[in-house]
């Protein structure tokens, strides 16, 4: 495989780590809608880690591989939530983010059977 195939596979799964890097790096992203406030960050955790599952299936392409990779992506995220102010790490932020790194997986495995 050539250095730009590689890159061509590899460079999203960087950036879009680097966004979720970002994004759990802002303190308290509260919106103040009280229960529908939990309901959105929950769904935001579970689609940002299905994007990332997506691409990471994309890049390594071993679904299983893929889903470790992506779990262990979101342990990360979580540990580094700990040392932000207003956040916190939670065992059930990383659960749904591998449901979602698992819904990312599912979906591109369709996507890439269909082609």
């Amino acid at each position: 495989m050539t250095a730009t195939a590689r890159l061509s596979l590899w460079a999203p799964v960087v950036v879009w780590a680097a966004v979720i890097f970002a994004f759990s790096s802002i303190p308290g992203l509260g919106t103040g809608l009280g229960t529908w406030d939990l309901v959105l960050r929950k769904l935001a955790h579970a689609a940002e880690f299905a994007i990332l599952g997506a691409l990471l299936a994309r890049a390594l392409r071993h679904p299983w591989i893929a889903l470790v990779a992506g779990s262990l992506y979101a342990v990360t995220d979580e540990l580094h939530q700990a040392f932000v102010s207003n956040r916190n790490a939670s065992p059930v932020d990383w659960a749904i983010d591998t449901a979602g790194v698992a819904i990312g997986v599912f979906v591109w495995l369709l996507w890439r059977r269909r082609r």
